[in-house]
């Protein structure tokens, strides 16, 4: 089966437009950094593809042979348990990349990452990327404080799916959520981006589970559930959940 990296058919489209390429480049933190005469020969190794709601850019197994950047749209990574159990380990939004293990080794995919959403993907592949570190080592630097992030936030994940009751888990979530405003006083409103299905995936439990934590939350005055997945929580109050 051809991969959709090496060609164009009737599932999904190449966007080959100067505009869309110039916009995966110049978003993603690990090229932004660069001048504009670097950044446009990036331009010149990228190909950008679109992707349909639900359709997969790989599945566990495949070769991993180029780091494919975010430019629109959403990107779940997951695997799948012997039983077919779906365990989401990240997702990504515009600016964020997969396949980075692709830099360093001939290697295969060990999750599925599939478009959320109508997504545009740019791609680069490993000789082009090996030609690039050698010329900008600072793109060398972004990478692995990227590594960084991922292996800090996994662990934590690790840590709490191992260790902390399915309550705790939620609350510590959400207030990852509100970013630099989780400990202020008053609420404030954010969307979740994800879906309680997904959420409840990450988080190592059920739909049926997350549902009723946040009803509980919203009776004891933690939050307050809205419309299209948007919520008001009140930071200050739900860390007290957390310690």
């Amino acid at each position: 089966m051809p991969s959709k990296q090496q060609s164009c058919d009737h599932t999904f489209k190449c966007n080959h437009s100067t505009e869309s390429i110039h916009s995966c480049v110049s978003s993603v933190p690990i090229f932004n950094h660069l001048e504009k005469e670097q950044m446009a020969e990036i331009m010149d190794m990228v190909q950008s593809l679109i992707y349909k709601k639900g359709e997969i850019l790989y599945h566990a197994g495949d070769p991993s042979d180029s780091l494919s950047i975010v430019n629109k749209g959403k990107i779940k990574i997951y695997r799948l348990s012997e039983s077919g159990k779906e365990q989401l380990i990240r997702i990504l939004h515009p600016g964020d990349f997969t396949g980075e293990l692709a830099l360093f080794t001939e290697t295969i995919h060990e999750a599925y990452a599939e478009a959320m959403l109508e997504t545009h993907v740019c791609i680069i592949k490993r000789a082009d990327l090996h030609t690039l570190l050698l010329r900008y080592p600072t793109i060398s630097f972004k990478i692995l404080a990227e590594f960084a992030a991922r292996l800090e936030q996994s662990e934590k994940q690790t840590t709490n799916l191992a260790t902390e009751k399915v309550e705790k888990r939620i609350a510590l979530y959400l207030i990852e959520c509100l970013g630099e405003g989780k400990y202020l006083k008053q609420p404030q409103e954010i969307k979740l981006p994800m879906t309680k299905k997904d959420l409840a995936s990450y988080l190592g439990t059920t739909p049926e589970t997350i549902s009723r934590k946040l009803s509980d939350f919203e009776e004891q005055g933690y939050i307050e559930q809205k419309p299209q997945n948007k919520m008001k929580i009140w930071g200050h109050a739900l860390a007290e959940l957390t310690r």
